[in-house]
């Protein structure tokens, strides 16, 4: 009979790990396939981006672009997740819909500040929306089901 291992190999869409330094048997012995000496046989090294002394690409191009790390990007949910929450009983659609009710439902996390809502899905349900941030199209699909939008 047929080693198990290799026919669940064969049988499998995942390749078994190979298990390199295992004698010189297993074929992977002695050097684990990393030839002789040199920097690269050697643990913890990377030479990436190691041009042979001459100045690396990353050096000689110019630096482009700025970050702003005191930006409050808006955290961004679509309509079709409001759906969502509200067809898996987490969020009550007769009740007002605002930050804390989305917290409350897992949908954001408790240290956001800033939500837009846009308009990306459908949605069936009549909602109340209070968010400070709503796109135009989500506005005019929540209207056009029925639902209300607030300013918050």
């Amino acid at each position: 009979m047929a080693n198990l291992s290799v026919i669940l190999e064969e049988v499998s869409s995942f390749k078994k790990r190979k298990r390199v330094g295992r004698g010189i048997a297993s074929g992977t012995g002695k050097t684990a396939g990393r030839g002789h000496k040199g920097q690269k046989s050697r643990s913890g090294v990377s030479i990436k981006g190691f041009e042979g002394g001459q100045m690396p690409i990353h050096r000689r191009l110019p630096k482009r672009g700025f970050n702003n790390i005191f930006a409050n990007k808006p955290e961004i949910i679509n309509i079709s997740t409001l759906q969502l929450l509200i067809d898996a009983k987490k969020l009550d659609s007769n009740k007002d819909i605002n930050l804390a009710s989305l917290i409350e439902s897992g949908c954001v996390k408790s240290n956001v500040t800033n939500i837009k809502l846009l308009s990306k899905g459908e949605i069936r349900s009549k909602i109340i929306v209070s968010i400070p941030n709503i796109s135009k199209a989500a506005k005019d699909k929540i209207i056009k089901a029925g639902g209300e939008v607030k300013e918050a």
